[in-house]
């Protein structure tokens, strides 16, 4: 009673495919397979981006920052 068979996988399949036609299941499948595509070129280049080594240097060299503080009003 604690896992469904196979049976009832295919059936829950072809109650959805009825809902959504497999034409749009198709288009939801291409645009998720072209989405992970994205992310995973994206994680590629973020790993080749040099923008944390200057952070940390900047932060190593003792640089600071002035800046003028306001007042944060309550309404």
């Amino acid at each position: 009673m604690g896992s469904f068979s196979i049976w009832h996988w295919m059936i829950v399949l072809v109650i959805v495919a009825l809902i959504f036609g497999t034409k749009k299941l198709r288009n939801v499948g291409s645009d998720l397979g072209v989405a992970v595509k994205g992310f995973k070129e994206g994680m590629k280049d973020g790993a080749a981006d040099p923008a944390p080594q200057q952070v940390a240097q900047k932060i190593v060299t003792g640089e600071t920052i002035d800046v003028e503080a306001k007042e944060k009003t309550q309404p």
